[in-house]
């Protein structure tokens, strides 16, 4: 088999495993206890709260542990904009994930206003569409790193510093970012940012919230007050030193990895009768290639690429099963049937040329194959 759906998750880094296997047994101690056992889970805690500010290039104490990517959006979207004083506005784009769209609906009910900004065939934020839209009570933007289905990676320093020429604050959605691209919040310019642990070799169930100091915010979990008071309950010990382990690993070259991707991309685009690049040719995280293919069904041709071997997807796993097509391929201007012919591949730096070249040569096969069924 090979696997190429790591935007949906990845694998446990074996070094992540280890690290924290000793917070499932001897240092099992709940870190808001005032004894040894949990004052050794809350050093460990706050070891892990300190990596990952350090990978982020943020201060510990605007890290908060959530239990994941969708937590870590609503919280944003939801504890930022509840607690602002300029007004009740907020501007969303129109491919972000489900957790931050909602999060924006569930606000429009509350009596919020929320204007969703158009992308461009590539799925590209145009910056004087944001400018446009600022406004005197605009009370967050968020607008995300790095596009879960296309791989269309946007210009936040440059999205991000016309919202603070306004004193809007600006969330980024970096769970598809995290482990390809700088995550340093200080020059992205970026007030709140999310990630996910399951998408760099950390466990599921953990996540990321930034929140730069003196950013208002209201937490949405109230209770024992963990975690500065932004969220509480007991926290996962074990899988937040997980999480700083595994950002400590994440990163590396990426050339090799675009040398592969951009290979595999003219190859399918060569040999796939009619196929065509979902996303931006250059501004895209290095581990994905996604394509449409008009006139056949992309379930069917996901169903044969199995069949072969070879394991992706056809968007965000978040939609999988379902009937409508994808948002963020209707919201780039393709109609809904082509929409619906979607095949996503994403892929690791272990990936290699052969595995690539495996898939293309199946692909071909399965797209002919499903082809001489219609």
């Amino acid at each position: 088999m090979i696997y190429l759906d790591e935007a949906a998750t990845t694998p446990l880094k074996r070094e992540v495993l280890e690290a924290m296997w000793p917070y499932f047994g001897p240092d099992f101690g709940n870190p808001s206890s005032h004894h040894e056992v949990g004052e050794s889970a809350s050093r460990a805690l706050e070891q892990a709260r300190a990596d990952v500010a350090q990978a982020l290039g943020a201060r510990a104490s605007e890290i908060t542990f959530t239990s994941g990517g969708t937590e870590s959006d609503n919280a944003a979207i939801k504890g930022i904009a509840l607690a602002a004083p300029r007004g009740k506005h907020v501007i969303v784009s129109s491919i972000e994930h489900p957790a931050v769209l909602e999060s924006a609906e569930f606000l429009g009910r509350l009596g919020y206003e929320v204007t969703i900004l158009d992308v461009d065939h590539d799925g590209m934020v145009q910056p004087a569409a944001l400018a446009a839209a600022l406004r005197d009570d605009t009370t967050l933007v968020s607008v995300q790193y790095a596009n879960n289905e296309v791989g269309t990676v946007q210009q936040i320093e440059t999205l991000s510093r016309l919202a603070a020429d306004q004193g809007v604050p600006f969330h980024t959605d970096a769970v598809q970012a995290a482990g390809w691209l700088d995550l340093d919040v200080e020059r992205l310019g970026v007030q709140a940012m999310s990630i996910s642990g399951h998408k760099v070799g950390a466990p599921k169930g953990i996540g990321v919230l930034h929140v730069r100091r003196g950013t208002r915010f209201e937490p949405l979990i109230h209770g024992g007050g963990q975690e500065s008071g932004r969220r509480s309950g007991t926290e996962n010990v074990a899988a937040a030193v997980g999480m700083a382990t595994a950002l400590r690993l994440a990163g590396g070259d990426n050339d090799e990895t675009v040398a592969r991707r951009d290979a595999f991309i003219d190859r399918v685009l060569a040999d796939v009768p009619g196929a065509e690049l979902t996303g931006h040719r250059n501004h895209r995280l290095p581990g994905s290639a996604s394509f449409v293919f008009p006139g056949t069904n992309g379930e069917t041709i996901l169903l044969e690429l199995e069949a072969r071997g070879i394991v992706c997807s056809s968007g965000s796993a978040c939609a999988a099963g379902s009937d409508e097509p994808s948002h963020v391929l209707t919201a780039m201007g393709y109609d809904g049937p082509v929409a619906q012919t979607a095949v996503r591949f994403t892929f690791g730096r272990t990936t290699t040329a052969e595995d690539l070249d495996t898939a293309a040569t199946e692909l071909t096969r399965a797209v002919a194959a499903v082809s001489s069924l219609g």
